[in-house]
């Protein structure tokens, strides 16, 4: 990813909450050939000191046997984003858009079919927690639980990692000031929330 040195975030508290909170990504790889993307869940953990994203994809999905022949892999994650007019600003410029991603390299490995039941209990209790009756793998049927042998779960160790966060950070406080309020002022919850994230990046910066 293209990242300018003022629109690159290397604060890793940061990306981690970022990949917690936008949680649903886009895996990508090299399948049969051409570039292949799905998109799913994906859960950041670390063990032994290293940090993986888990989760898992059909078996019916081609980019699931194409994990046994490569494993090099890229995850996208993406934030809160909104088109930034130029007729906003107290001089002559051009349009742009403002948006946070991250993206996380690495190198995946197949999980067995029990490290798939217990990636599968981490991933539901993550999103049943808000829940007012949260189901848990453990309770389900062996009926129901044989639809686990029908996915493939898998672990990717990352290798690197890439964070933009671009908020019109080249402009003065005068102009960033007036394009925050004309967020604000929008009924898109996309553009607030990257007003919200404008308030926070330069109140922190």
């Amino acid at each position: 990813m293209y990242i300018p040195e003022l629109y690159k975030n290397e604060n890793q508290e940061d990306i981690q909450n970022f990949i917690h909170q936008h949680g649903f990504g886009i895996l990508v790889n090299q399948t049969n050939g051409k570039l292949w993307a799905t998109h799913i869940p994906l859960l950041l953990e670390e063990k032994n000191g290293k940090q993986f994203l888990v989760g898992h994809v059909s078996k019916e999905n081609p980019q699931a046997d194409s994990f046994k022949n490569n494993d090099e892999i890229l995850a996208v994650f993406s934030g809160a984003h909104s088109y930034i007019s130029s007729s906003w600003y107290d001089h002559e410029n051009v349009p742009t858009w403002n948006y946070l991603a991250v993206h996380v390299y690495g190198k995946v490995a197949i999980h067995s079919l029990d490290e798939t039941i217990e990636a599968l209990k981490r991933l539901v209790n993550k999103y049943e927690a808000t829940s007012e009756k949260p189901i848990r793998i453990e309770d389900l049927s062996k009926k129901t639980m044989l639809q686990a042998r029908g996915i493939v779960s898998f672990e990717i160790e990352i290798t690197s990692i890439e964070a933009k966060k671009k908020l019109s950070q080249n402009r003065d406080d005068k102009n960033y000031q007036t394009i925050i309020s004309k967020l604000e002022n929008s009924n898109d919850f996309q553009a607030i929330a990257i007003a919200n994230e404008m308030k926070k990046n330069r109140k922190n910066s």
